[in-house]
């Protein structure tokens, strides 16, 4: 579970908060190279708006996104 405190965050930014990545640039290449799939849908834009109630799975290690 990510919680935020703002509208959205970025699947960059989910990435570097659980600890996947630690810096934008490496986050920027696990998204090119990881299974990611954001609703059941595979992602690979780091830039990608993440809302509360999205559920992103990171090499089948499932987060969710709650505000």
């Amino acid at each position: 579970m990510a919680k935020i405190t703002t509208d959205y965050i970025t699947l960059q930014q989910l990435l570097k908060l659980e600890n996947i990545a630690s810096s934008g640039g490496e986050a920027k290449i696990l998204c090119s190279e990881l299974k990611i799939t954001v609703n059941g849908e595979k992602e690979n834009r780091r830039g990608k708006k993440l809302y509360p109630g999205d559920v992103i799975v990171v090499e089948g290690k499932k987060y969710t996104v709650e505000k």
